[in-house]
């Protein structure tokens, strides 16, 4: 890629010297993260979406899941040590994040927030999550994503 294309999180990624392989795909406008990954013959359960939420004090965190499940914002609010947590309005998203909807990745927010990978990351060797902008997806081992996001691993979703 062309270094005036790179996002924040190819650069943060380049910064920590952590190896991932940009896919890029056509997309105008906001297509959901299973379309994405059926559009670039990706995996549904190996390509992960980005989910912000927010506490009733306001202090938000960050769910890195599979683009076909949904979330269980009460493990979630468990793992975030909140009573509840609910998601942030997409009209929040780019202020908040830096990215806009269908482009949130978990890597180079404008701010660090506390954040949650689905379990089922582990049981790849490696996992595709949103390049910071519409039409990109980064490919990365499960753990060097821990490591970009300073994450940590936990069961988030409803089980299936």
């Amino acid at each position: 890629m062309s270094k005036e294309a790179k996002t924040n999180a190819l650069r943060m990624l380049d910064r920590l010297k952590i190896d991932y392989v940009p896919h890029t795909y056509t997309c105008e406008e906001f297509v959901d993260g299973t379309r994405v990954a059926d559009m670039l013959g990706q995996p549904r359960g190996q390509t992960f979406k980005t989910i912000v939420t927010a506490s009733k004090n306001g202090k938000n965190y960050v769910f890195v899941l599979p683009v076909d499940r949904e979330l269980d914002l009460k493990k979630c609010a468990v793992v975030a040590g909140e009573k509840s947590l609910e998601t942030v309005h997409v009209k929040d998203i780019n202020a908040l994040t830096g990215y806009i909807r269908g482009g949130v990745s978990p890597i180079g927010m404008k701010k660090l927030f506390p954040t949650f990978i689905d379990i089922s990351a582990q049981e790849y060797e490696k996992i595709f999550v949103s390049g910071g902008r519409l039409g990109l997806q980064i490919e990365l081992s499960p753990d060097d994503l821990l490591k970009a996001c300073s994450g940590t691993f936990a069961e988030i979703t409803f089980n299936v």
